[in-house]
C-alpha cells in the first residue's frame, strides 16, 4: 500500500484563470487590515480586538490567496508572522520578505515567479512552496538551514546537477519536482536516491514504498539477479549497474570535496570567531608579524635595502613585543568582561528585588480595593458610599506614593552602581592604555634598527664607491648607492613609513578602547533613563485605570 500526502493539482495554462483578466492589486495596509480582520478570532475576544484595532506585529499567520496581486509588498510590519500563504496570485518575483525573520511556512505557488530570490532572512523557514511556476534553476536558498519541506512541481527545471544543490539542506526530508522536465529523465528517481539518501518523500509518495515497487517490477521482469548488499536492490548488469557504479564515484568525490569544504568553513568560522575576540580586546593582528610585515607592505625603499646585511634580530625583537602587547590584552579584556558581567547581575538583582516588592504592594492593594468597590456597591447610605469612595481614593494614591517611592529608591541605588562601574571600567581602561605604551618598545626597536642600517648602507657607498665591494647586489638596489645623500634619503623614507605604522597602531589601539568605553558608559545611563521612563509610564497608567474604574463605578452604579 502505497502513502500518499496531499498532491499538487498541474494547472499548465495558468493564465486562462479567471481571476488574470481582473485588475493586478496593491498590497497596501486597506487590503492587509481586511485580511487580518476576516482571518482573527471570531469569539468575543475576537471581536472585541477587531474593534481596538489588531496590530499587525501580533499576527502570526497572513492568508492572502487568489487576490490578483502583481507585487509583494509593505509585509515589513509582520514582524512575528509565522506562516504566509500568497499562492494563486500573479506575483512575478520574491520581495518584501526580508523582515519575516520569523516566518515558518511560505507558499507562493501558482505564480509568475521565474527566480528564487529574496529569502536571505528567513533562516527559520521549514516548509515553502514554489510549485506551478516558472523556475527553472533551484539557487539562493543557502541561509534555509531548517528547510524540511520543498515544493517546486510544475516549474522548468531540467538540469538534473540541480539536485546536488539539495544536499547542502540537512533536514529536508519532503521534496516535490514532479510535473518538472527534471523527472522524465530515466535516472531522474535512482538520481535522487543516490544524492539525497535522508529524503523521506518524493512527489508525495514515501521513498522505501516507491523502491520497493520499482524492485518488484523489475523482478517480474527477471531482471533482477541480486540483491545490492547496500540495500536498494539495484541489478549487478546492465545499463542500470554502470548507472549506480557511476553515481556512486560521483557521490564518494562529492562526498569528499565537501568535507573539505566543510573543513575549510569550520576553520574559516573558527578564526572569525578569534579575530571577533581578538577585536573585543584591541589587539587584532598582534599575534604574528602583521605589524611587521604591514611596515614594509607600502616600503619600495626599504625592501630594496632589506637586502643588506644587517641586524637579523630586528623582526623576531619587534614580533616578540607586538606578542606581549596581544597576550595582555586579552588578560585585561577578561577582566572587563567580568567587570561587566558583575555590574549586569548586580543590575538585575536590584530591579528584581525592586519589582517583588512593587508586586507584594500592588497584591495587598489589589485585595483591599476589591472589598471596597464590593462594599460600595452594597451600600444604600450616599455618605457612607461617598465616604468609601474618597477612601478608595486615598488609598489609590496611597499606592501610587508608595510605588514612587520604590522607584525613586530603585534610581538611587542604580544610580550608585553604574557610578561605581564607571570608575571601575574607566581604570581597567586607562591601565590597559598605559600598560600598552609598551608599543613604543617597537618605536625605540626601529629607532635602533634605523641607526643601524643607515650605518651599513653608507659603509656600503663607500665599499662600492672604491670598488671594494664583494656582494652582489640586484640593480634596482645598486642604483641607490649613488651617493650619499640618495642612500640617506631612501633610508629615511623607509623609516618614516615604518614609525607611521608603528604610530597607527598605537592610535587605532588607544581611539578604540576609549571609543568602546565611552559608548558603554553612555548606553549604561541611556538604558537607565529608558528603564525610569518606562516604569514611571507603567506607574501611572495603572493607577489612572484604578481610579478610572473608580470613578466610572461612581458615575455608574451609584447614581443609577
Amino acid at each position: 500500500m502505497e502513502l500518499y500526502v496531499k498532491e499538487e493539482p498541474n494547472f499548465s495554462a495558468k493564465m486562462s484563470r479567471p481571476y488574470d483578466s481582473m485588475e493586478p492589486k496593491v498590497m497596501d495596509d486597506d487590503m492587509l487590515k481586511a485580511a487580518v480582520g476576516e482571518q482573527g478570532p471570531q469569539e468575543e475576544a475576537g471581536q472585541l480586538a477587531k474593534q481596538e484595532g489588531i496590530l499587525f506585529k501580533d499576527v502570526l499567520s497572513l492568508q492572502l490567496d487568489f487576490q490578483n496581486i502583481l507585487r509583494i509588498d509593505n509585509l515589513w510590519q509582520f514582524e512575528n508572522l509565522q506562516k504566509l500563504q500568497l499562492n494563486n496570485n500573479i506575483i512575478e518575483r520574491i520581495e518584501g520578505l526580508e523582515n519575516l525573520i520569523h516566518l515558518v511556512w511560505l507558499d507562493l505557488s501558482f505564480n509568475n515567479i521565474e527566480a528564487i530570490e529574496g529569502l536571505d532572512t528567513l533562516v527559520n523557514l521549514e516548509d515553502l512552496s514554489l510549485s506551478n511556476n516558472r523556475i527553472s534553476k533551484m539557487d539562493s536558498l543557502d541561509s534555509l538551514v531548517k528547510l524540511q519541506v520543498l515544493s517546486l512541481g510544475n516549474n522548468q527545471i531540467s538540469n538534473m546537477m540541480n539536485i546536488i544543490y539539495l544536499r547542502r539542506f540537512p533536514c529536508l526530508r519532503t521534496l516535490s519536482l514532479s510535473g518538472n522536465p527534471i523527472s522524465e529523465a530515466e535516472e531522474y528517481k535512482m538520481f535522487i536516491y543516490a544524492y539525497l539518501p535522508d529524503l523521506v518523500y518524493l512527489d508525495f509518495r514515501r521513498i522505501d514504498e516507491q523502491a520497493k515497487k520499482f524492485i518488484t517490477a523489475d523482478t517480474e521482469n527477471n531482471t533482477i539477479s541480486s540483491l545490492s548488499s547496500e540495500g536498494w536492490g539495484y541489478p549487478q548488469h546492465g545499463k542500470r549497474e554502470m548507472s549506480k557504479m557511476k553515481h556512486q564515484y560521483s557521490i564518494d568525490e562529492l562526498k569528499h570535496r565537501e568535507a573539505q569544504m566543510q573543513a575549510k568553513l569550520e576553520e574559516e568560522q573558527a578564526r572569525q570567531e578569534k579575530l571577533a575576540e581578538h577585536k573585543m580586546a584591541f589587539v587584532e593582528h598582534l599575534n604574528g608579524s602583521f605589524l611587521f610585515d604591514s611596515m614594509y607592505s607600502e616600503d619600495v625603499e626599504g625592501n630594496k635595502l632589506s637586502y643588506l646585511p644587517g641586524p637579523l634580530t630586528y623582526k623576531d625583537k619587534f614580533v616578540i613585543i607586538c606578542l606581549n602587547i596581544f597576550e595582555y590584552g586579552l588578560t585585561q579584556q577578561e577582566k572587563r568582561k567580568v567587570e561587566l558581567d558583575t555590574f549586569n547581575e548586580c543590575i538585575q538583582e536590584a530591579i528584581q528585588e525592586n519589582q517583588d516588592q512593587g508586586k507584594l504592594k500592588v497584591a495587598k492593594f489589589e485585595e483591599k480595593h476589591l472589598l471596597n468597590l464590593n462594599a460600595i456597591r452594597e451600600e444604600n447610605d450616599l455618605p457612607s458610599i461617598e465616604k468609601k469612595l474618597t477612601e478608595c481614593t486615598e488609598s489609590i494614591n496611597e499606592l501610587f506614593n508608595t510605588l514612587m517611592i520604590l522607584e525613586m529608591q530603585l534610581v538611587e541605588q542604580l544610580e550608585e552602581t553604574i557610578n561605581v562601574f564607571e570608575r571601575n571600567i574607566t581604570d581597567l581602561v586607562g591601565l590597559f592604555i598605559e600598560n600598552v605604551q609598551m608599543i613604543a618598545q617597537c618605536r625605540d626597536l626601529e629607532n635602533h634598527h634605523h641607526e643601524k642600517l643607515l650605518e651599513i648602507a653608507i659603509n656600503t657607498l663607500e665599499k662600492i664607491l672604491k670598488g671594494e665591494m664583494d656582494e652582489d647586489l640586484p640593480d634596482d638596489v645598486r642604483a641607490l648607492f649613488v651617493d650619499k645623500d640618495t642612500i640617506v634619503n631612501a633610508v629615511g623614507a623607509s623609516h618614516d613609513i615604518h614609525l607611521l605604522k608603528i604610530d597607527n597602531r598605537e592610535d587605532e589601539l588607544v581611539t578604540g578602547i576609549n571609543s568602546w568605553c565611552a559608548h558603554l558608559v553612555d548606553k549604561i545611563h541611556k538604558d537607565e533613563i529608558m528603564r525610569n521612563r518606562k516604569r514611571v509610564k507603567e506607574i501611572n497608567q495603572f493607577v489612572d485605570h484604578m481610579q478610572s474604574e473608580l470613578d466610572n463605578l461612581e458615575c455608574g452604579d451609584i447614581i443609577d
